[in-house]
């Protein structure tokens, strides 16, 4: 099996999201509407779409098991936690033996990023708030455990590590601080609950989906909470399409015959 081109549409109407990116898909990729013969949809927008897309049948997946095989479909692991960062953000457990256990999730993600922006920094495109944050420096808004002892509070534990994120913001902070800090609250909260549900199950690898997962800064925040937690966060190649690729594979019955 292999992944053709996918595609990301933005509309205001899910059912125009669906027909829109349909069209443009197939018509991208030369495929013809009489060779298909189902479309696989998910997603909370999907259950706007009841009837055929394209004169063709529809199948409704649930989305959590769409996050797990399309994360370990992504990764080629054979077992990991599987996050989904949406406008929210959902923590999957998953296996090659068909196991996809919603382990629950959070409030946390895009749509935190972009409300908060919006209302501290008066943008709302995730691309302006990413390029301010280039220019952010965290030391401006979050306070570390340096600034609050001078001693080891556990060996391992980085002098760097976030003690309170927007805990000690300066009066000069910037935009691309402030930026550069809802951006790194985003991530560490998600993280650290994704680390939770790893140890949990003594499970050493978490894949990271969704589109948050081609922001620049979301690599070496991960990198950091993997070095410090002992962890270890993937982000592979097409994360941000993990959920609708889990989608598509739903359709086998064996998952062990497609997650290798």
């Amino acid at each position: 099996y292999r992944i053709i081109d996918p595609i990301f549409v933005k509309a205001g109407d899910p059912v125009a999201s669906a027909d829109g990116a349909f069209g443009k898909f197939t018509d991208s990729n030369n495929i013809s509407i009489s060779d298909i013969d189902k479309v696989m949809i998910t997603g909370v927008g999907s259950s706007f779409i009841n009837n055929k897309l394209y004169g063709i049948d529809t199948q409704h997946v649930t989305e959590f098991e769409c996050v797990g095989l399309g994360g370990l479909y992504l990764s080629k692991l054979s077992e990991a936690i599987i996050v989904s960062m949406g406008t929210g953000t959902a923590i999957v457990r998953a296996n090659r033996d068909g196991l996809n256990d919603y382990l629950g999730g959070t409030g946390v993600g895009g749509g935190t990023l972009i409300g908060l922006s919006k209302k501290m920094l008066g943008v709302s495109s995730v691309d302006n708030i990413v390029e301010l944050a280039l220019t952010g420096n965290l030391d401006n808004i979050d306070l570390r455990v340096s600034d609050i002892t001078n001693k080891d509070i556990l060996p391992g534990l980085p002098a760097k590590t976030t003690a309170a994120n927007f805990g000690k913001v300066s009066d000069i902070a910037t935009n691309g601080d402030i930026a550069l800090g809802i951006i790194n609250m985003i991530f560490e909260s998600v993280g650290v609950l994704a680390i939770f549900s790893a140890k949990r199950f003594n499970i050493e690898n978490i894949v990271l989906t969704g589109n948050l997962t081609t922001i620049p800064q979301a690599k070496p925040t991960f990198e950091a909470l993997s070095a410090m937690f002992g962890i270890n966060f993937v982000i592979p190649q097409n994360s941000q399409f993990g959920t609708v690729i889990g989608a598509a594979l739903s359709q086998f019955k064996n998952a062990k015959d497609i997650l290798i």
